[in-house]
C-alpha cells in the first residue's frame, strides 16, 4: 500500500518542501537498524531521484529570479 502511495504521489509534480520532507523520511528510514540491504538499496535511488528534484526546481527558481536591468545586465533579487 506504501509503494501505491508514492507511486501517485510520483505521478503529480512534488513542491519542493514536500520533496524535502521524503527526503527527511528517507534519511530516518536509512538510520534505521532493522532495514534490509535491499531496502536500504531502493531508499538511496529513492533520496538521489528526490535530491536530483530539489536541484532541478532551484535551478529553476534561480533561473526566475534573475532578471534583465536597464543596462542589459543581469540583477538578482
Amino acid at each position: 500500500m506504501a509503494k501505491e502511495a508514492r507511486e501517485n504521489q510520483e505521478e503529480q509534480p512534488l513542491s519542493l518542501e514536500e520533496a524535502f520532507m521524503q527526503l527527511e523520511e528517507v534519511i530516518s528510514h536509512l538510520e534505521k537498524e532493522e532495514i534490509t540491504l535491499e531496502e536500504s538499496f531502493a531508499e538511496y535511488n529513492r533520496g538521489v531521484a528526490l535530491l536530483a528534484k530539489c536541484n532541478e526546481t532551484i535551478d529553476h527558481v534561480e533561473k526566475k529570479v534573475l532578471k534583465i536591468n536597464e543596462d542589459g545586465g543581469l540583477d538578482e533579487f
